[in-house]
């Protein structure tokens, strides 16, 4: 199934309508009509026009020429409006002279070691790569990811393209950047590059365990990609591995995520695969969001490895590769992990500012000044590791856990995901965690000529004067953003 986001007349749109479509690191926006009050933003020519300025942004950090003919690969997950939107994406970079390599589905984590992977077969590396998803967003959303061989673009640069793109946009041409001859050479190809990626994920599992050909012989693995771009875990990973898959489901890419939402926070999402473990009475259960950045476990008994239990998991398996390294998380996580990662496993946890970039980022700013972290991941499921070129890659992770298995299992320690379960033991949880997303009333009183911010903060006062004067509670002293009591 596609839907074409398009248009019959192409409205006029300034640099603020551009940047409406700025999500942090990523761009957002409505690709599909049918959702009453969310109107189509994310149109071809728009996307054509952010294609046409991330291709002058990319010559401007390679520092190209007609020469250079660089290569942008283009991914996409599932969802119902990715092919008219590669379709222009593609158009955008080549009507700038550049090169474009089309990989249909793909994971983003894949897009990402598209620029890193040296394979001339197959096109690699590419210098820029192009993600086409809006994450786990409704049926209607889409947007991209941009990524080079340094990673996924900062906010910075997705405002400078976004800024570029409105410029193109407005003046109804794309950014010439290569004579009209290299124009004409400008190619667009198909390849494979998911058997690539997917390859390298059994060579790791397959090297953890001594380089057995089948690590995960008698194990029962089952699969939840939500209908999302998660589907090849089972056959292209698992299987080959020797795990058996029988009883994982949705697998099919269905763009209109019919079963359930794509996304490990979601509590009806861990319910369905909880109950495929359950019901087919497995090893392991493997939760997807749409594109396969995020990623969540459950363990033979039901018990979920996702935000902080995913967190205190992981923590375990790196220290003890790494031991006494920093856990660096997102700024919700419990005082119980905290325990957990200093008291229990040896480590240190610096908590930081919500958002997968700014946590990977600030990982990668601790190694600069000296310390050592290799682990930095959100309770969302978003985990990064520097082993892994600090990609936020929802598969690795599920690999790192899969290394576990099969290792304990070669070393006798013993097989079954006990093996996890027992890497948590001591692991506080709050009695309840319930996650509240609250919406600002633009026409609230308080807001009349003052800014979100100023609201924000103003709320974020009185919830520290209602903590200072309940003797039962404690604001934590260091929390990098908001408060927690």
């Amino acid at each position: 199934m596609s839907a074409a986001p398009t248009t019959s007349v192409v409205p006029s749109l300034d640099k603020v309508d551009f940047l409406k479509l700025q999500n942090g690191s990523d761009i957002r926006g409505v690709s599909v009509a049918g959702v009453e009050g969310e109107p189509v933003n994310l149109t071809e020519p728009v996307a054509e026009a952010i294609a046409a300025a991330f291709s002058g942004w990319l010559v401007e950090k390679k520092k190209a020429d007609a020469s250079g003919h660089l290569r942008v690969s283009i991914g996409h997950d599932s969802r119902i409006s990715a092919q008219v939107l590669q379709d222009a994406i593609s158009r955008g970079i080549v009507s700038a002279g550049l090169d474009v390599v089309q990989y249909g589905l793909a994971s983003t984590p894949a897009m990402f070691n598209s620029t890193l992977t040296e394979d001339d077969a197959f096109l690699c590396p590419v210098d820029g790569s192009i993600m086409i998803t809006a994450s786990h967003l409704p049926y209607n959303r889409n947007g991209f990811k941009f990524f080079t061989n340094a990673g996924g673009l900062g906010k910075a640069d997705i405002k400078d393209i976004l800024e570029r793109a409105a410029d193109i946009y407005n003046n109804f041409t794309t950014e010439i950047l290569m004579t009209s001859k290299e124009q004409a050479h400008a190619s667009i190809k198909r390849v494979d590059y998911m058997s690539i990626y997917t390859s390298d994920l059994v060579k790791a599992v397959r090297k953890a365990a001594g380089n057995t050909e089948k690590p995960l012989e008698g194990f029962h693995i089952v699969v939840d990609a939500g209908n999302g771009a998660g589907g090849f875990f089972a056959a292209k990973v698992l299987e080959p591995l020797g795990a058996v898959t029988a009883g994982s489901q949705f697998l099919e890419p269905d763009g209109m995520f019919p079963n359930h939402i794509p996304n490990p926070e979601d509590k009806t999402a861990m319910k369905a695969i909880t109950q495929a473990v359950l019901h087919n009475k497995a090893d392991l259960g493997i939760i997807f969001d749409t594109d396969v950045d995020r990623s969540a476990a459950v363990d033979s008994t039901g018990h979920e490895f996702n935000r902080n239990r995913l967190i205190a998991l992981m923590s375990a398996i790196v220290l003890e590769e790494h031991p006494g390294t920093t856990i660096v998380t997102d700024s919700v996580t419990s005082d119980g992990l905290t325990t957990f990662i200093e008291k229990k496993l040896g480590g240190k946890h610096h908590r930081f500012k919500r958002g997968y970039k700014n946590v990977i980022d600030e990982a990668i700013r601790l190694n600069s000044i000296g310390e050592e972290s290799h682990l930095a991941i959100e309770t969302s499921g978003h985990g990064a590791l520097k082993e892994n070129h600090w990609l936020d890659d929802g598969a690795f992770l599920m690999v790192k856990i899969l290394n576990k298995l099969a290792s304990a299992r070669a070393s006798g320690v013993g097989g079954g995901s006990k093996v996890l379960t027992d890497l948590v033991q001591g692991l506080k949880e709050p009695a309840v965690a319930v996650e509240l997303r609250l919406k600002i009333n633009q026409n609230h009183p308080e807001l009349k000529g003052g800014s979100f911010r100023d609201y924000g903060e103003a709320v974020l006062k009185h919830l520290e004067n209602s903590v200072e004067s309940d003797p039962n509670l404690q604001k934590a002293p260091v929390n990098y953003e908001g408060m927690q009591s």
